[in-house]
């Protein structure tokens, strides 16, 4: 037996157990019971989102509408999935660890799981310190845990977690280990959550990608955009206004935002590469892209694509930013809220 520390705890958000749960009842009662476009919360069958990990102060209100969106209701074992910021990992590696320790109470890991998928060969195994040095996998822990205690009447019958980190994949190998988590995924009793914050915008996370007005312009408008028609701003450049930087970050967030609601996998990684989006979590999310276009191609083959193309595609419901930058010296980090329907 051996428990992974919240390392974080007392730092990105509150060690307290009850100001922490607290915290969370507040952000997740301010999410509504209804959403226009989508509908009431959470959806029936929505297994899947994406939500930020920065500290909770910057993005715990964000990610609330994630985890209001999703339906525990049938679930039987939870993947966590989330991008390596300090270890290099050239594909995804699994904790060595049988507990997850958080100020709300421990979360355990289903070690049978996790043992099966290491019995592939093609997953790594997270050192001590990769483990409670990463920030991605943690920073969703209290909200699985405060979910999982209005769904479960007893913590003993919480479902157990999966935690991944994933590094530094390509197409070829988030395809891959798309077609091993394929099979997990189409099992109804899954659920597969996703750690993504989206644009790091500033001279402090080297990326001062711009998009000039009638890149914003159409984007906004829903026309055909070129990503590539952007360019850097240099340190120390006249703050641009039409459109501001802020609006520039948007429309470069909708561009990844609108590729990754179009279920195609390839389209996400085109704008990727275009644009150089500092999307931390882009990995992570590569990888179950490719495993929905698995279950979409499987499905094909017996007549049933329409259906699941229909649901098995991403729906965001909620987009923040740290900050609105309006100089090329200001920076943020943008937070996006997604699920879907399987």
């Amino acid at each position: 037996m051996s428990t992974r520390h919240a390392s974080h705890a007392g730092s990105w958000y509150t060690d307290s157990g009850p100001k922490l749960s607290a915290q969370l009842d507040g952000w997740l009662g301010d999410v509504p019971r209804h959403i226009e476009g989508v509908g009431e919360m959470p959806e029936k069958g929505a297994r899947v989102i994406i939500a930020p990990h920065a500290g909770y102060s910057y993005s715990g209100p964000a990610a609330a509408w994630a985890y209001a969106s999703l339906d525990l209701s049938n679930a039987k074992r939870i993947f966590l999935l989330g991008p390596s910021h300090h270890a290099y990992i050239a594909g995804c590696a699994l904790s060595a660890h049988t507990t997850y320790a958080t100020p709300l109470g421990p979360l355990s890991l289903d070690r049978a799981t996790i043992e099966k998928l290491h019995s592939q060969g093609d997953f790594e195994v997270m050192s001590d310190e990769t483990d409670e040095d990463e920030h991605s996998l943690e920073m969703h822990l209290p909200y699985i845990h405060k979910m999982l205690s209005r769904t479960f009447p007893h913590s003993s019958d919480f479902p157990p977690l999966i935690p991944m980190l994933v590094g530094a994949t390509n197409s070829t190998t988030e395809t891959h280990y798309g077609a091993l988590l394929a099979p997990y995924l189409r099992d109804p009793t899954s659920i597969f959550i996703i750690s993504s914050d989206f644009c790091h915008w500033g001279q402090r996370f080297n990326y001062t990608y711009y998009l000039p007005s009638t890149s914003s312009s159409n984007q906004s408008s829903g026309s055909s955009t070129s990503s590539t028609s952007g360019y850097s701003l240099k340190p120390r450049a006249e703050a641009p206004r039409n459109p501001r930087i802020c609006d520039s970050i948007g429309a470069l967030d909708r561009l990844c935002i609108k590729a990754i609601e179009s279920g195609s996998h390839a389209a996400f990684l085109k704008v990727s590469r275009e644009t150089g989006n500092t999307v931390c979590g882009r990995h992570p999310i590569g990888v179950v892209m490719a495993a929905l276009e698995v279950l979409m191609r499987e499905d094909g083959e017996g007549g049933a694509a329409a259906e699941t193309e229909r649901k098995a595609r991403f729906q965001f419901v909620r987009y923040e930013r740290s900050s609105d930058c309006v100089s090329v010296s200001d920076s943020s980090v943008s937070y996006a809220s997604a699920f879907a329907v399987l």
